[in-house]
């Protein structure tokens, strides 16, 4: 009978039973899990959220900061999702934490954006000597130096660090258009680029500029390797310092300035990168060089620099030079600054001239060498020689040997006489 009757019961349902399977239809979440509910109460440090009407979950303290940013606006009323971190507290309330389940949201969404290459505003919140930190919602972030745009790219002369630093802390508290280039959540490593946003729309711009146009623009920063010169539609060229000026050039700031207004050609486009020249305008000196200078030729020049291979002489304003080490002496030598000084003046030998490769080969040695014979050969000349006897009018001439000939007849004559004289002489007695 009592089998038949519990028989009875399975078979028409109990109210227990049916309480048990509905509390069975309902998933029981566990910590980790990422739940939905509506807020019923908020405060500075805390805010409630109704489960369902199954539980009350409460997200307090440092769980309430979200890097998503997504919670900062809540309001009573509002859906919230949130992360499970305890299922039950010492009051008996779901702990639940914004941070979590705004961390993870944070960065999937800075991972679609990355890969969408999406333009996002990014707040610069410090500075360092490499770059700027930057914040994009809640998510720290770094954005170096080199990502910065030429505008806001620090052209500080001489490269003093701190000058750097300060022109980098001038942009704290501004935001910034730029595109992720590095997102990784394990590592929080997040990299943003000034630079390729402001790419993306000067492709545009460049897209009117071809090889060998020329241009006029301002000098906006000198460097050891050139100069950066802004023209048309904000857009800024290089000119490497191999472009400057057809001479050898040590340091670009000698004959360039921030400022300058120059004319320059473009030599090449790579996306959005544009390279200069300034002597491609310029005529180029050494298609003349044989009209000035000659192999053979002697010619005083300035030592502008010495290296170990040699030295570089400035012939004049356009044509430099090379002294290899070996045609510096006879003698091995192991530094040419025991031979030559930057700045001082020396005699050259031309050896060779290649106009088509700026070439130009000197000799100190062999200019020394031929000073040498040079002075032998004027002190062998320099000896006194004896004048020849001036020759006299034929006509005086003859009139001397006459007059030498009829003295000499007159001595003859004389001489006769007193020969035939003495005889007599001796041959008186004595008294």
């Amino acid at each position: 009978m009592a089998t038949e009757n519990t028989s009875q019961i399975k078979t028409t349902g109990h109210p227990m039973d049916e309480l048990l399977d509905k509390e069975a239809a309902i998933k029981i979440p566990k910590i980790g899990d990422l739940v939905t509910g509506r807020v019923i109460s908020i405060s500075k440090n805390e805010v409630y959220l109704d489960l369902d009407g199954v539980n009350t979950g409460i997200v307090r303290g440092r769980e309430i900061y979200d890097e998503s940013d997504e919670f900062s606006n809540l309001k009573i009323g509002d859906a919230a999702s949130a992360t499970v971190i305890n299922l039950d507290n010492e009051n008996g309330y779901m702990e639940l934490s914004f941070r979590e389940a705004g961390h993870k949201k944070a960065w999937d969404n800075l991972e679609k954006m990355h890969k969408e290459g999406i333009l996002v505003e990014a707040k610069v919140i410090d500075a360092n000597k490499g770059g700027l930190m930057i914040k994009i919602g809640n998510v720290v972030g770094f954005l170096p130096v080199s990502q910065l745009t030429i505008e806001h790219y620090p052209r500080i002369e001489g490269g003093d660090r701190n000058k750097i630093l300060s022109h980098l802390k001038s942009f704290i508290n501004q935001s910034l258009k730029t595109k992720i280039i590095d997102v990784d959540e394990k590592e929080e490593k997040l990299i943003v680029s000034e630079k390729a946003a402001w790419d993306d729309k000067q492709r545009k711009v460049v897209s009117k500029y071809k090889v060998g146009d020329k241009v006029k623009g301002r000098v906006t920063g000198v460097v050891d390797f050139g100069a950066f010169v802004e023209f048309g539609e904000n857009l800024e060229g290089l000119v490497h310092i191999s472009e400057l000026a057809w001479q050898r050039i040590d340091n670009p700031r000698d004959i360039i300035k921030v400022g300058d207004v120059v004319e320059a050609s473009i030599i090449e486009i790579d996306d959005t990168k544009i390279s200069l020249s300034i002597k491609k305008l310029q005529k180029d000196p050494w298609e003349e060089v044989t009209k000035k200078y000659q192999i053979g030729q002697k010619i005083k020049g300035t030592v502008l620099k010495v290296s170990p291979f040699g030295a570089f002489v400035e012939l004049d304003d356009d044509i430099h030079g090379l002294v290899h080490i070996s045609e510096l002496s006879d003698k091995k030598i192991a530094n040419p600054e025991d031979i030559v000084k930057p700045g001082e003046k020396y005699e050259f030998l031309i050896l060779s001239i290649e106009p088509k490769y700026h070439r130009l080969g000197l000799s100190l040695k062999a200019a020394d060498k031929k000073a040498a014979e040079k002075k032998t050969k004027t002190d062998s000349t320099d000896k006194p020689k004896e004048k020849p006897a001036k020759a006299e009018p034929k006509a005086k001439a003859e009139k001397k040997t006459k007059e030498a000939e009829e003295k000499t007849e007159g001595k003859k004559t004389a001489s006769s006489s007193e020969t035939e004289a003495a005889p007599d002489k001796e041959a008186a007695p004595k008294e």
